[in-house]
């Protein structure tokens, strides 16, 4: 079991995604496009699967969302893919239920779309972003 930690000091906003197309996510203040992204206020990086084992089924996994709460995250967005492909299992539901996390699943351009729409509420908020199927 994955336990939860005490969220780092970032001063930061959660930043904004300015551009989502088949395979790229386009995050603002960062150089480089993603295909796969983890963002959290503060930053961005690529969210790379082999690190915890992510393969679209069983899907996201607890692990997968650790880290977005160690940078301060009070609201989760997790995507699907552009398809629905990518699950999010009860493990990892039942995991953010436990600690109280507020959490969204959708596929990927409604999530970007809430996603952005929780950074100009001003929400401390990250997500899981798959940019395929």
């Amino acid at each position: 079991m994955v336990a939860k930690t005490k969220p780092r000091e970032s001063p930061a906003p959660s930043p904004r995604i300015v551009k989502l197309s088949w395979g790229r996510l386009e995050v603002d203040g960062t150089e480089h496009a993603f295909k796969d992204a983890k963002v959290f206020p503060g930053g961005a990086r690529e969210w790379d699967w082999r690190e915890t084992g992510t393969r679209h089924n069983p899907g996201i996994q607890p692990a997968d969302v650790q880290e977005l709460l160690e940078h301060g995250a009070e609201v989760i967005v997790l995507s699907q893919g552009m398809l629905g492909a990518l699950r999010v299992p009860s493990e990892t539901r039942r995991w953010l239920d436990k600690f109280g996390v507020e959490y969204h699943i959708h596929r990927t351009p409604k999530a970007v779309a809430l996603y952005n729409h929780l950074v100009e509420d001003g929400c401390r908020v990250a997500g899981l972003f798959h940019s395929t199927c």
